[in-house]
């Protein structure tokens, strides 16, 4: 064996016994080499026994991996480090960390390490760091309140009534939630939502806008910690609020970038199974209603293949664009991946998400969308789903009820609305 062939056979050996997943591509995605580690990692993603494009493998639930690359005009270089991808439809999924290099004009590679333990560590790392940083950083005041089961007030402190301005009076019954005061650049967790995380986790931290009772705002970090527990139930819980100064890039901002997904502005498909979990387990608690959405744009690829991606991305724009124009506030609409998304509909019933269904419809096939310069006529497909209690209701029956809903209005000629069958909603 020759020098060179010695070397070869030792760099192969190094590639296929490195730990982390190591991925060689070409610029359209069609992959060169692939290494033990890696295989392990995207064959559950891509669900059959072979692979031959990373892109197809990951664009349910990274597509913003394909734009990454296209948008990348340098010779060579680092494309991305570390970007976080969750792969799974789950608030507990695998993430997975990538990182690309550019070798030359058609010549990728590609890292993947699964992270998920070290995301979950970071999370509770930084919520404690922004919390105990504000004992040193601009700290006004501290307010103590006793919340009961539900989150509404049920004791104030002096520092409550002297941080805010209301009496005691005004303050004691009112759900905590009541007091914020919210705008478009500093979004609040919905209600309810604070509470059940404190239920799961001991304690939820959230800093936002709060109101004063001479109807101004100030800005504040609020703890919501347990209080008492009795056989695995929270009797009460203790809300404690921090005045501090507000930073030029505060944890909002940070956290619609890590919720939104890159292209559309939608919800990502990370916060949408982390808030629909919440929204279900609090519906099952609460009692109420719940129903889901899932649409299919119609032909996307042939969108693609006629007109490029980047006509493509104008189209999934738009569509986003128009269906939380049709939307409440209170409503989730998010992008799961590729040209899928999803409505989830709080305290809706299956036939009134029909109703909405129909409506995101009519605005996408009302009139054509402009995708650079080209008038292109866009239908959906949509399929409807809402809970039903019983103990195997679970999120993953919900969507997989909507899909199955969705493949019946494809299957129907596209560009309609099916309803899950009443035996398969979150079964």
């Amino acid at each position: 064996m020759t020098d060179l062939e010695a070397e070869h056979a030792a760099l192969l050996q190094f590639l296929y016994a490195c730990p982390a997943g190591l991925v060689e591509f070409s610029a359209a995605g069609a992959i060169g080499m692939v290494n033990p580690a890696a295989m392990g990692v995207l064959l559950p993603i891509a669900g059959r026994p072979f692979i031959i494009n990373l892109f197809d493998v990951m664009d349910g639930c990274a597509p913003e991996l394909r734009n990454m690359i296209q948008q990348f005009h340098l010779p060579q270089g680092t494309v991305c480090d570390g970007h976080r991808i969750v792969t799974g439809r789950g608030e507990r999924s695998p993430v997975l960390a990538c990182n690309i290099v550019k070798l030359t004009e058609n010549r990728y590679i590609a890292t993947l390490s699964d992270v998920t333990a070290q995301v979950a560590r970071e999370r509770r790392l930084k919520q404690a760091e922004i919390w105990f940083a504000s004992l040193l950083d601009g700290v006004d005041d501290v307010a103590v309140l006793s919340l009961d089961a539900n989150g509404c007030i049920d004791a104030v402190t002096p520092s409550a009534m002297r941080q805010t301005g209301f009496s005691e009076a005004e303050l004691l019954g009112r759900p905590f939630e009541w007091f914020d005061r919210p705008d478009r650049a500093s979004a609040m967790p919905l209600p309810g939502e604070a509470i059940a995380v404190a239920r799961r986790d001991g304690w939820y931290l959230h800093e936002g806008w709060h109101a004063l009772a001479d109807g101004g705002r100030y800005w504040c970090q609020r703890l919501i910690a347990v209080r008492d527990e009795a056989a695995g139930i929270a009797a009460g819980y203790t809300l404690v609020i921090r005045a501090v100064a507000r930073q030029g890039r505060d944890t909002a901002d940070l956290r619609r970038m890590l919720t939104l997904d890159h292209l559309t502005g939608a919800s990502n498909r990370a916060h949408f199974f982390e808030t629909a979990e919440r929204q279900l387990v609090r519906t099952l608690r609460d009692g109420g209603s719940l129903a889901l959405v899932v649409l299919d744009v119609d032909h996307f690829k042939r969108v693609n293949d006629e007109h490029g991606h980047a006509a493509g991305d104008m189209v999934l724009r738009e569509v986003a664009r128009r269906c939380e124009a049709e939307l409440r506030p209170e409503d989730i609409f998010a992008r799961l991946g590729g040209e899928e998304f999803v409505v989830l509909l709080p305290g809706t019933a299956l036939m009134e998400a029909s109703a909405v269904a129909e409506r995101l419809r009519l605005s996408l096939a009302r009139e054509p969308i402009d995708a650079g310069g080209v008038e292109l006529c866009i239908t959906a497909s949509f399929g409807c789903s809402s809970l039903v209690r019983e103990p195997a209701a679970s999120l993953a029956g919900l969507l997989a009820a909507a899909d199955s809903a969705l493949y019946r209005a494809k299957g129907a000629g596209r560009d309609r609305v099916e309803l899950a069958h009443a035996n398969q909603a979150a079964a």
